[in-house]
């Protein structure tokens, strides 16, 4: 299982699946991360935390453990 969080800098992969429950997965969602979108990883803070995406043509920052639930393919 390949995660959001191991794609690299500059990197694409496409949603495949939602892990999490109730409110995370929810808000996940909310923030258009939805199975099936194109996710571009921009750039990930110096510290790691968090990762900047380009997803649905906006920018979007999502924190390492919140990326850890997103599977891509």
């Amino acid at each position: 299982m390949k995660t959001l969080r191991e794609v690299p800098v500059g990197g694409s992969a496409k949603v495949k699946k939602l892990h999490g429950e109730g409110a995370i997965k929810r808000r996940i969602m909310d923030m258009g991360l939805t199975k099936g979108v194109e996710v571009y990883v921009r750039k990930v803070a110096p510290l790691g935390d968090p990762l900047e995406l380009t997803v649905r043509g906006y920018e979007l920052s999502i924190r390492k453990a919140d990326a850890e639930l997103i599977e891509v393919e």
